[in-house]
């Protein structure tokens, strides 16, 4: 029995933003190297076959955290040792914001699934950004989710998205603008053609390099066909697919599921696949895949749906640390399987 398995209960029994901030206070512990080397000694797998190379970055494994589990960046190297492929931090924003009242993190735990309504809550781009410009980072890579200050007028919001950008530039091995989150009043507009080419657009000329954007999986068709439109004009680098939903399947059962915010986890599951497909199929560059992944199976699914890697937050919650050793040794089983040499050669096999 796994260390997290009897925790657990205890964690559970405490409010989700409180037992996140437990668990975050254990994370800064392992950060000290003699710990960090021996948690990556138990949780850490090595195998070329699980290497992908992805817009320009290699990744030791396709399994990373998405973004909003290390929000102000204070633990990516202690995720690097529990065996993640790569790390995004954030969404880190120009402002300092406290997010939206609490309550603002909810467990449905009948159905393994959150909802959030966090609202971009962050200690913002000068302190993050000092902070990862100070500590050394992890030996994977580390990506950096940009989003808009909930303060700044729509209408300003390129020179708002520039303005994070600059302050994190040289931490980070990515960029990942989200215009997504369906906790910023009027964020979710910003994904028009007009919007996302003028924020993109200023990124580009700033230098952001690789760029990619998170897109949300209540976009309509005709709108992600836009944005892609986009992604191919302005030569970006990749796609993350995708950011949470505002929807809440008729299949839901926990007595939260009523409430306001984002939902992730196994509910989505199938919905982010599906767009991760979409995507793929109108696409060259590389995609990120997230939604509800917490086990090899779903992993494998969004791989061969074209996700050249994934992100996962709320398996973590649910599964515990050696989350991201299990998924990446059923993955190895898969790839031996169905007699693929890589993970690279897996991507988009079922396209």
């Amino acid at each position: 029995m796994e260390l997290y398995d009897i925790a657990k209960p205890a964690l559970f029994a405490l409010p989700p933003e409180t037992a996140h901030r437990t668990v975050h206070r254990l994370l800064r512990a392992v950060q000290r190297a003699p710990v960090r080397d021996a948690v990556r000694r138990r949780y850490a797998i090595r195998d070329d076959r699980l290497r992908v190379e992805a817009f320009g970055r290699s990744f030791p494994n396709p399994v990373g955290v998405a973004a909003g589990f290390d929000k102000n960046a204070e633990v990516p190297r202690a995720l690097s040792a529990l065996g993640f492929g790569h790390v995004e931090v954030g969404g880190v924003t120009a402002e300092r914001q406290p997010g939206n009242p609490r309550p603002r993190l909810f467990r449905l735990r009948e159905d393994e699934a959150l909802i959030n309504r966090m609202g971009f809550n962050n200690q913002g781009a000068d302190r993050i950004g000092a902070r990862l410009n100070a500590e050394p980072l992890p030996d994977v890579p580390v990506g950096i989710n940009i989003g808009k200050s909930k303060a700044t007028p729509l209408s300003e919001a390129a020179d708002d998205y520039r303005y994070t950008y600059e302050r994190v530039a040289d931490a980070g091995d990515y960029f990942a603008v989200n215009v997504s989150s369906p906790n910023t009043p009027g964020l979710r507009s910003l994904q028009n053609r007009d919007s996302l080419e003028e924020i993109l657009g200023a990124l580009s000329d700033a230098g952001a390099a690789p760029l990619l954007v998170k897109l949300s999986p209540d976009l309509p068709e005709p709108a992600i066909e836009d944005a892609l439109a986009v992604v191919d004009a302005l030569d970006l680098d990749g796609v993350i697919a995708t950011n949470t939903t505002t929807k809440r399947p008729e299949t839901l059962e926990s007595p939260q599921r009523a409430e306001r915010g984002g939902l992730s986890g196994k509910p989505i599951e199938e919905m982010a696949t599906n767009l991760v497909r979409f995507i793929a199929e109108r696409t060259d560059v590389p995609v990120i895949g997230v939604g509800g992944v917490s086990d090899a199976a779903g992993a494998y699914r969004k791989i061969r749906s074209g996700a050249s890697v994934v992100q996962l937050y709320t398996g973590l919650v649910y599964e515990g640390p050696g989350i991201a050793r299990d998924i990446n040794e059923g993955i190895l089983e898969l790839l031996e399987r169905d007699g693929f040499e890589s993970v690279e050669d897996a991507v988009g096999a079922d396209l």
